[in-house]
């Protein structure tokens, strides 16, 4: 039992302090942004949902030089599933969340295609490092086509607050931005080294895979800063922001950090199991094909909605906890079945709005 205790600490320690990390990062950036004069459309786009990547991010690198790539990569897939799954699902038992048509007709769309690519580009087992470098192409330019759109709209770009107007001349204050931006670094790379350490040891001493660890463990704890953000924007009626969220999420977990992750592994390449590529990668894009017919029609998504994505993630969870091994023949079945259940699932929600619309 004291064998488990000490990474289970780690775990969490680790945990705390990428939470903490990423909130001391976010504020010194936005601050330091908006002193330098960037406007608040390009500080959303950019530094926040860095920010909230952050953990992901961190934690992916420091598995690579560990010599964990199953661990960097299932940590980004677990993330998207979980985001979908349970952060909207419990977004969406607080209150109802409104689907604005751009989600539908734009974000969803892409984070669908975007999925469809990173399993195709993971089927051989590599995702490579040219392939990393068109997924950050893909990101620059998907940056640069939000701003743009935003600009076109006309969106609101407020100016400073005085405040910060005030910290243009104040010495102390812009150290005190300097020292959260440091912090938040360190507490992010610091933590993200433990968390790493806590979860290879952990899988060890259980002996499965780090996948499965990856996927459930690590990737609920870097996925806190998402849960939070959209639960605190639910209960506050802002559920734009509660969607936004996962959705710009998870376009920048595979965008920026498989990304990331491929270029940083250099000319041998992010290496995929086979256990991803067959039955969690199909998954992911599975999730995100179902947000599609859950926006669409009523506009929003509804409390028993949420509560059917909240159903599918402990039926995967339970699965990877009852079969804790390396990918075999009834994985695929498992994941056959999955799939048919899912989509019946969908079409039958399908239906559903169907009637509402037309009555």
């Amino acid at each position: 039992m004291n064998d488990f205790l000490f990474p289970i600490i780690e775990i969490v320690l680790g945990i705390v302090l990428l939470f903490s990390g990423g909130e001391f990062f976010i504020q010194g950036a936005i601050f330091l942004s908006l002193i330098l004069g960037i406007p608040q459309i390009v500080i959303g786009l950019t530094v926040v949902s860095l920010g909230t990547s952050s953990p992901e991010l961190l934690v992916s690198l420091s598995s690579i030089l560990k010599g964990s790539d199953s661990l960097a990569a299932s940590n980004v897939i677990g993330s998207n599933i979980f985001n979908v799954l349970i952060v909207l699902g419990i977004s969406s038992l607080i209150t109802p969340l409104k689907v604005k048509s751009r989600i539908v007709r734009r974000d969803v769309p892409l984070l669908m295609a975007i999925s469809c690519a990173v399993w195709a580009m993971s089927s051989t087992g590599l995702l490579t490092l040219q392939a990393g470098v068109f997924l950050i192409f893909c990101l620059i330019l998907n940056t640069i086509w939000e701003i743009n759109t935003m600009n076109e709209k006309g969106e609101e770009t407020k100016d400073a607050e005085p405040e910060i107007e005030e910290l243009k001349d104040n010495h102390k204050g812009k150290l005190n931005i300097l020292l959260k931006l440091i912090l938040g670094i360190f507490l992010l790379s610091f933590g993200s080294n433990i968390l790493v350490n806590g979860s290879q040891t952990l899988a060890t001493l259980l002996g499965v895979n780090e996948i499965v660890i990856g996927l459930t463990i690590v990737a609920t704890g870097t996925s806190l800063p998402e849960l939070v953000t959209s639960i605190i924007a639910a209960f506050k009626g802002k559920t734009d922001l509660a969607i936004g969220n996962v959705i710009g999420s998870n376009l920048l977990n595979q965008l920026l950090i498989l990304g990331s992750c491929s270029i940083f592994s250099g000319f041998k390449g992010l290496v995929i199991e086979q256990s991803l590529i067959k039955v969690d990668l199909p998954f992911m894009v599975l999730t995100t094909f179902a947000c599609l017919p859950i926006f669409w029609s009523k506009g929003k998504i509804t409390r028993i909605e949420g509560f059917i994505l909240l159903n599918l993630y402990i039926f995967y969870i339970l699965d990877k906890i009852l079969f804790l091994n390396e990918f075999n023949f009834l994985s695929e079945l498992r994941i056959g079945l999955f799939i048919y259940f899912a989509l019946l699932i969908t079409f039958l929600i399908l239906q559903e709005k169907l009637k509402f619309s037309n009555s």
